[in-house]
């Protein structure tokens, strides 16, 4: 949703900035993942600093994609490197999050973490699934940057069950925007 609104409204402004960052995207799309996996870590600790360390991981997920359209740096691969440790950032937050529930035995909340997790994947399935078969899918109320957002917040403020819930709710909705969304697109064009 925010994707699909702005699209890439920071490129504009961080340019200058891109211009100056001397490594390669796909170092910063490492750098994101290794800092959101050393949130996942701390999470189940601390959380005000775990939700740190995910707007951090965010924030170069956010910066390599700025640096690869701005000095021309995109590729197949870097495109795959993002999208597959986007994958892991989200599944090592979601386990962490399922540890803190479990840790203080709250078992409605490891469960809606696991589910939320699910969630998360069958929405980033669902969209490459589409675009192999030719059908852009960046539609629904719960893309990744919403999914940063909002577990940072959760985590930050303490409120992470409520959010937990919001997360598994928005995400399953969110997967079924999806595949209704691809089922428009084909529908005078499918073979069921």
């Amino acid at each position: 949703m925010i994707s699909a609104k702005l699209g890439h409204f920071l490129d504009k402004p961080l340019a200058p900035l891109a211009k100056r960052i001397p490594v390669s995207p796909n170092f910063l799309t490492i750098t994101g993942f290794l800092i959101t996996a050393a949130a996942a870590v701390v999470i189940p600790f601390n959380l005000i600093g775990g939700g740190i360390l995910i707007i951090a991981g965010g924030f170069f997920d956010m910066l390599d994609g700025v640096v690869a359209r701005t000095n021309g740096k995109n590729t197949k691969f870097g495109a795959l490197l993002d999208s597959t440790l986007d994958r892991y950032s989200d599944s090592f937050i979601f386990i962490a999050i399922a540890w803190y529930f479990f840790d203080r035995n709250n078992l409605a909340g490891v469960m809606l973490s696991i589910g939320s997790l699910v969630g998360a994947l069958v929405i980033s399935y669902v969209r490459a699934r589409a675009e192999g078969i030719g059908i852009e899918c960046a539609v629904g109320l719960m893309e990744r940057p919403e999914r940063v957002v909002i577990l940072a917040f959760g985590c930050i403020t303490g409120w992470l069950f409520p959010v937990i819930v919001l997360l598994f709710f928005l995400s399953h909705i969110t997967a079924v925007q999806r595949i209704l969304h691809v089922y428009k697109m084909t529908k005078y064009n499918h073979n069921l």
